[in-house]
């Protein structure tokens, strides 16, 4: 008859437990933890804070305003008051309205510009770095050629022979604005291109497309949406000193650097003109800073293997 061996032999002796049922513990996935570290980066918490309440009043403020950005109130230069809480400019128009009107504007114009830039620099760096060779050569020496020529000079030249308006503007910001985004993806993808399941992949026949599209992009996602979070300050502060020199959208349509550059020329008489969008755009800028800086924290851990 077979006898039967105690459990508390099993047990084992001096054993960290502690350690056992960590190792046991579910493992985090990266992206959650990526959640995790942006979660604990106060300054990121409240960038996104600002720019939910500032997306928030361009979409809500506009519908429910008792003006429209065009509206001539007869009130000119009148200061902030209970009717008028920004005041209003020189044409009579309620400032606070026209506020969250080019709110509209200058978001349209950083986010679109952003987002040609992205697919543009996306597409161009995953070719070049994963084609290699001649093909990697050549474009990038137009990436280099187009780097050379300085960047506000190409969007001003751009605006003089197309003439300001909106598209013109955003077709001006994504001329050259994509090349940062191709050089960061071609690094990306060439550190990835070698790896074990891009190669198996490639051994089976999959079609360039396929492996950009399922292998190469989602692991340089960290290292894009840090590039593309920080080219829509760019484009908003760009558009904002272009609309100084008379290039902005153009009037009675209002951006937030159309109305500081109004403003600019009434500091003296009526500053709540240029105080009021110049506060929106630097808030902006700093809370669209804030929440790349903490997604580039979050993806450290990745950014360095």
């Amino acid at each position: 008859m077979t006898q039967q061996i105690p459990r508390e032999k099993f047990t084992v002796v001096g054993g960290n437990h502690a350690a056992t049922d960590q190792l046991a513990e579910k493992s985090v996935s990266f992206w959650k933890e990526v959640r995790l570290r942006f979660g604990h980066n106060k300054l990121a918490i409240i960038g996104i804070i600002i720019l939910a309440i500032v997306a928030l009043m361009a979409i809500f403020v506009p519908i429910f305003s008792p003006y429209t950005y065009s509206q001539q109130l007869g009130v000119y230069n009148g200061p902030p008051s209970a009717k008028n809480w920004f005041g209003t400019d020189d044409l009579g128009r309620d400032v606070f309205t026209r506020v969250w009107f080019g709110a509209r504007i200058s978001l349209f114009i950083g986010i679109t510009a952003a987002v040609i830039d992205l697919i543009i620099g996306v597409l161009w760096g995953s070719i070049s770095g994963l084609i290699g060779g001649r093909v990697d050569d050549i474009m990038m020496r137009i990436a280099d050629v187009l780097t050379a020529v300085p960047y506000l000079l190409v969007v001003i030249i751009l605006l003089v022979v197309l003439k300001p308006g909106l598209v013109p503007i955003i077709i001006a910001l994504s001329i050259t604005g994509w090349v940062n985004m191709a050089r960061i993806v071609r690094g990306e993808v060439l550190s990835i291109k070698n790896q074990e399941y891009v190669l198996a992949a490639r051994t089976l026949g999959a079609s360039t497309g396929h492996i950009i599209s399922k292998h190469l992009i989602p692991n340089a996602l960290g290292a894009i949406l840090v590039t593309m979070t920080l080219t829509i300050p760019s484009a908003i502060f760009t558009e904002a000193f272009l609309s100084f020199l008379g290039l902005g959208v153009p009037q009675p349509m209002a951006s937030w650097g159309t109305m500081a550059s109004d403003g600019n020329n009434a500091i003296d008489t009526a500053p709540w003109r240029l105080i009021f969008p110049a506060i929106l755009i630097s808030i902006t800028i700093f809370a669209f800073n804030a929440v790349g800086d903490g997604l580039r924290d979050a993806l450290d851990p990745k950014l360095r293997k």
